[in-house]
């Protein structure tokens, strides 16, 4: 695998020139509460699905952590917020992934987010005491996979060794004992809202990019220049 032996940075300040399909949906946030700076910056597409399933995973998980909230109305909200992100997820990348040849990744993590729902929620209505016992390595596994997948998918050693990082989370969790939705939020809603800040290594661009018009892929070749010469 050539990209293993790169020699680009994992994790970089986000790049300025940028593609045609990063351009578009393109979301500028500057948030404040007081004199306080929530959250500030430029976030493609791809960018705001991280964000979305950062935001999604935490309440989540600190929800389970620190509300007595029944399990059964936990499961069915949780299962209704999870499925709404799925269908976010996949119009917000679609335009994306279309034209990057990774349309796949959207049935992946879509197939892997329902089935931990599934799991997730026989667990939760049958009593499957397995199941409750290790949601939280079961949401990492998922989420590992997932991961993995980008990373082989998209040549990136980033996401390769963040699927690695959720891997080894779950080593963790005998350790805190009681606090493990606490735990297993933070690593998968701290690595999803770092994605979303920084930019990652990735394949250099393909050669054909059959969604987008002669000028659209020149254009994409001057940014790839512009990038080059500023990396």
């Amino acid at each position: 695998m050539q990209f293993l032996r790169s020699s680009e940075p994992l994790l970089r300040r986000k790049q300025h020139a940028l593609d045609v399909q990063d351009l578009k949906g393109l979301l500028k946030l500057d948030l404040k509460i007081g004199n306080f700076q929530l959250l500030s910056g430029t976030y493609t597409r791809i960018d705001q699905v991280f964000l979305l399933w950062g935001v999604i995973t935490a309440i989540i998980f600190l929800t389970a952590q620190f509300m007595p909230i029944a399990w059964h109305i936990q499961a069915i909200a949780w299962s209704t917020l999870t499925l709404v992100g799925t269908a976010l997820m996949g119009w917000l990348a679609w335009c994306w992934v279309r034209i990057e040849r990774l349309s796949w990744l959207i049935y992946l993590w879509g197939s892997l987010m329902l089935g931990g729902v599934v799991l997730t929620d026989l667990g939760i209505f049958l009593g499957w005491g397995w199941v409750l016992m290790h949601l939280c390595p079961l949401w990492l596994v998922l989420s590992a996979l997932g991961y993995v997948g980008m990373g082989l998918g998209m040549g990136s050693r980033t996401f390769l060794l963040v699927g690695l990082f959720h891997l080894c989370g779950i080593a963790i969790l005998p350790q805190v004992m009681g606090w493990q939705f606490l735990t297993t939020g933070i690593l998968m809603a701290g690595s999803l809202l770092l994605l979303a800040e920084v930019q990652w290594d990735m394949r250099p661009p393909i050669e054909d990019y059959a969604f987008l018009t002669a000028e659209e892929q020149e254009f994409n070749r001057q940014q790839q220049h512009l990038r080059q010469l500023t990396s």
